[in-house]
């Protein structure tokens, strides 16, 4: 079921200081300009590494789900992983009936790469935010 590692989110104050960090300091490349995801309720910018990317996700006003996360963590810090899967509703399906809770109405919207998405709850991963993501049609990895 599950894909390739997609991307790391990373939660930030500011998506233009963790651009000093992941372009200007360790060399990733900019996957196009920052913008908003107001359904979300996120600033988005991707930062490509060799083998994935890093999202930045920056709140973008005051009903963000990103605040509560930059209050316990004020710097900012690693927010979920996100793996590619075939069939999103196959997946979720699959992972429900293996006693998975899926975050939110539990069914999929369109994420930043425009593709349906869906959150697992951290306390049935392990401890960590799990994003699923239907791989973009076309591509083969």
């Amino acid at each position: 079921m599950i894909g390739r590692l997609n991307h790391v989110g990373v939660a930030t104050p500011s998506i233009d200081d963790s651009l000093k960090l992941y372009r200007d300091l360790l060399g990733g490349k900019v996957y196009g300009a920052p913008f908003d995801l107001p359904a979300q309720g996120v600033r988005v910018c991707f930062v490509d590494v060799p083998n994935s990317q890093i999202e930045l996700i920056e709140p973008l006003g005051e009903d963000s789900p990103i605040h509560g996360f930059l209050a316990k963590n004020p710097k900012g810090g690693q927010h979920h992983v996100c793996f590619e899967v075939e069939d999103i509703l196959a997946a979720r399906d699959a992972l429900r009936a293996r006693g998975v809770t899926i975050l939110g109405t539990g069914e999929p919207r369109i994420g930043a790469h425009g593709t349906p998405i869906l959150f697992l709850h951290p306390k049935d991963m392990g401890g960590v935010l799990v994003e699923l993501m239907e791989t973009p049609k076309g591509e083969t990895h």
